[in-house]
């Protein structure tokens, strides 16, 4: 038995979300919507992560949900200002706001996991070799932003790294938004982009739009809508759609994680901060999609 079900590893953030002009400023990153989701589904969580002392108490919010929190302090607190251009939110600018530095293997405690997922924000938290390192312990679940978010200057733009097709080897899980598809392999049919991807290693890839998502496992396709009535929790979309779908592959085969992902994905943007509902919720929709 493992001591938890997923490890993730990767930056806590503090965000400015700007849409229509109106900016707020909220908790986000990987660690921070993929971990709750993952407690709310029932799994058994840690996460490693990087951020300022002032900023600690923060974490709060995801231990109190029983994720097992692993931190260091940093010079800085990671950030991201997302400007949204688009009016079903698929587009955004990023911009940095702060950057907590980047991880050291010793800084991954020593507790087994079925999945590590290397959840960074962008380039330079996780490198080359901590990406090995975390692939040496067990299968590999990697979000390509942190691989190509780059930045420059007072910007960050998309720019894939040189070692990206050897990182990409070493990993099983693999997630992209259409933006980083099409980017990476110059394809906009994202089961055709999802096939190249497949080409560098990683055995299953997960790609996310704003009408839903595209999963391929041994050649073939999955896909589940997105549908929320709102918009108002689409920060944290793709975070939540990997995580639940990592989550759900441990007990189930890639057709029901991706209806699984998709559920709660639509569920979570509805409403802003990370996805607090249930399983019974979850049913719920499933069953009044198919009926």
């Amino acid at each position: 038995m493992a001591d938890v079900d997923i490890l993730m590893v990767g930056h806590f953030a503090r965000d400015q979300v700007v849409v229509d002009g109106q900016s707020s400023v909220m908790s986000g990153g990987a660690v921070y919507f993929g971990s709750i989701a993952l407690r709310r589904l029932g799994l058994q969580v840690a996460v490693v992560t990087r951020l300022h002392a002032d900023d600690l108490g923060l974490l709060r919010e995801i231990s109190d949900e029983g994720v097992q929190v692993f931190a260091r302090t940093a010079a800085a607190t990671s950030g991201i200002a997302n400007y949204y251009t688009s009016a079903d939110m698929e587009r955004r600018i990023c911009r940095p706001l702060g950057f907590a530095g980047a991880f050291r293997a010793s800084e991954v405690p020593a507790i087994s996991a079925r999945v590590q997922v290397a959840a960074s924000i962008q380039a330079g938290e996780i490198d080359l070799d901590l990406l090995t390192y975390l692939a040496a312990r067990g299968p590999v679940g990697l979000d390509i932003q942190g691989f190509v978010r780059v930045r420059e200057g007072d910007e960050l733009v998309f720019r894939p790294r040189p070692d990206l097709a050897e990182g990409l080897a070493l990993v099983t899980y693999l997630k992209v938004d259409r933006a980083e598809a099409e980017l990476l392999t110059g394809e906009t049919d994202l089961a055709v982009a999802a096939h190249k991807l497949s080409g560098y290693g990683p055995r299953e890839i997960v790609v996310t739009q704003s009408s839903g998502v595209t999963v391929l496992v041994e050649g073939r396709v999955y896909t589940a809508p997105f549908s929320p009535r709102s918009l108002e929790g689409r920060t944290g979309r793709g975070d939540t759609c990997f995580a639940t779908y990592l989550g759900g592959r441990l007990t189930m085969g890639p057709h029901e994680a991706t209806r699984l992902a998709g559920a709660v994905t639509t569920l979570k943007q509805e409403k802003a901060g990370p996805w607090r509902g249930s399983l019974e919720e979850v049913h719920r929709w499933l069953t009044s999609t198919t009926a």
